[in-house]
């Protein structure tokens, strides 16, 4: 079984880095509306990734983007995100303050903007689009929508442990967990854009 689909989402989720805006988003809620969150968050997150596996190639077929030039535009996408990750900042988080002081006033932000964009916003759906096309049979279109059940369960654990989370890594350690996952994305960036630049333009491959 490839683990790559399911390593390359944990890094671009990356549920540790957004316990902090879950703590601030969160602040007044009783338990019970807490643990509601927390289930939306993760059941939303799945949705999408789910959604992204079973018909983003057809989403893509409808608009007539190839899939190399997605491959090279989300490629770059992710590089972007692992930027952002290397300095510290969650891959997905595209919210302005604005946005973030009109969603910590609204009755639930689960969904937006805890989940869309900040969990699971344009780079994931790239990265499962991506791997939706080299998915050859069921049971690897299968894996891939279990990788966002996987991906999911990690999130609800990491939003329910979220204060624990907060006292024991603290600032610096969820900013060096970010970093390392910053990293490993950078790598996958890179081969993303290279597989579609091979599509795009064979002869680059040709020496190879």
């Amino acid at each position: 079984m490839d683990l790559k689909p399911l390593i390359t989402l944990l890094a671009i989720v990356n549920p540790l880095a957004i316990v902090p805006f879950f703590i601030h988003y969160t602040q007044g809620m009783g338990a019970r509306q807490r643990r509601r969150t927390i289930l939306i968050s993760a059941s939303t997150a799945f949705a999408v990734i789910a959604a992204c596996a079973l018909a983003g190639l057809q989403i893509l077929d409808f608009f007539g983007i190839s899939l190399a030039s997605f491959q090279v535009g989300g490629g770059m996408l992710l590089l972007m995100s692992a930027m952002a990750m290397l300095n510290a900042q969650p891959a997905e988080a595209k919210t302005t303050r604005e946005e973030v002081d009109d969603a910590a006033s609204r009755a639930s932000i689960a969904v937006v903007p805890l989940t869309i964009p900040l969990l699971t916003g344009p780079a994931t759906m790239s990265t499962v689009v991506i791997y939706a096309e080299r998915a050859q049979t069921f049971w690897q279109h299968a894996a891939l929508v279990g990788y966002g059940v996987v991906v999911a369960l990690a999130t609800a654990a990491c939003f329910a442990l979220a204060e624990p989370i907060a006292r024991v890594l603290g600032k610096t350690g969820i900013n060096v967990m970010t970093r390392l996952m910053g990293l490993i994305l950078a790598a996958l960036a890179v081969e993303v854009m290279a597989a579609g630049l091979q599509r795009l333009f064979p002869a680059l491959g040709a020496g190879a």
